[in-house]
């Protein structure tokens, strides 16, 4: 999800509620609120807990809805904030593998603040998020098989990029109470195929309705030629919807009629004309394809 922003940079709420409900309407089946596309770096704690409350209320028990819950620092005071998050109604509190051990540590030293979070708090549920930021560290899949065994991690947001490393991910943890979604736009439909639970991924932001019309209709054998149509066009987008995001998706957004600023705390680049044109030229291309679609969008 996105944080909308009113322009003097507090959180707009009636924006959030707004984009919410498209978010529902578009069929999302569950939301990831307080991640790296709510800009969670830029927020203070009481706001990420205010946030995920107001989304909380919105979203009225339609759908699951997870959202980060550790920061950096000790374990035990990760543990305090992920129990705080946990009193707000989510599924499940995401952790963040790159604030959980430095760069240069090893998997190990990972491995044992992973088991101690989870034992300082009892029964949360727990899901893992790949995030780029401050680094990237990605879990390999035995590292993956062994956190979801213990029964505790029942999420996992996916951003190794690597098609065959998510099949082994996949494989090591069928039978459990867990969902892998993947990031990686590129290989969405491979991805699905593969047994991923769905997808997380900036493009839910922009239209959130192709998304679910591609987790609905990937195997879908009468309309192969759609799935790769929606495939590609997602791929040649690609760079226009990382290029300054998200100003880039709240613009997308304005022009999809919803009242949101395209204020950011965060420092991501000058939104130029020329990507204001790329990001029309992404709007009109996707409107047409859309409308050869037949999906019917809210706002």
């Amino acid at each position: 999800m996105l944080t909308p922003f009113l322009d003097n940079g507090n959180i707009d709420y009636p924006a959030l509620t707004q984009l919410t409900e498209i978010y529902l309407q578009a069929g999302s089946s569950g939301l990831f609120a307080n991640c790296l596309s709510s800009e969670m770096f830029e927020l203070t704690d009481s706001e990420r807990i205010q946030a995920i409350n107001h989304v909380i209320k919105v979203v009225d028990g339609a759908v699951p809805v997870v959202a980060t819950g550790t920061f950096g620092g000790p374990i035990s005071k990760q543990a305090d904030f992920v129990k705080k998050v946990n009193d707000t109604g989510v599924e499940a509190v995401i952790a963040i593998t790159s604030l959980l051990a430095d760069e240069a540590e090893s998997d190990d030293i990972f491995n044992e603040r992973v088991f101690d979070l989870l034992k300082q708090t009892e029964n949360i549920p727990i899901g893992f998020y790949e995030c780029p930021v401050p680094y990237k560290r990605i879990l390999k899949p035995q590292q993956l098989s062994d956190f979801v065994s213990t029964g505790r991690v029942i999420y996992h947001k996916d951003t190794c990029l690597d098609l065959m490393q998510i099949k082994e991910k996949l494989k090591l943890t069928e039978g459990h109470k867990f969902g892998l979604y993947d990031a990686y736009i590129v290989h969405a439909v491979e991805s699905l195929k593969a047994g991923a639970s769905g997808l997380s991924c900036i493009q839910g932001n922009y239209f959130p309705e192709l998304i679910v019309w591609l987790c609905d209709h990937y195997n879908d054998p009468s309309l192969v030629n759609e799935v790769n149509v929606v495939q590609q066009f997602l791929i040649d987008n690609m760079d226009v919807m990382h290029n300054v995001y998200p100003i880039v998706s709240k613009y997308f957004l304005q022009k999809r009629g919803l009242d949101i600023s395209t204020f950011t705390r965060r420092k991501v680049g000058t939104f130029t004309p020329n990507v204001i044109k790329e990001v029309e030229k992404l709007f009109d291309d996707y409107t047409a394809l859309r409308s050869d679609l037949n999906i019917q969008v809210y706002i």
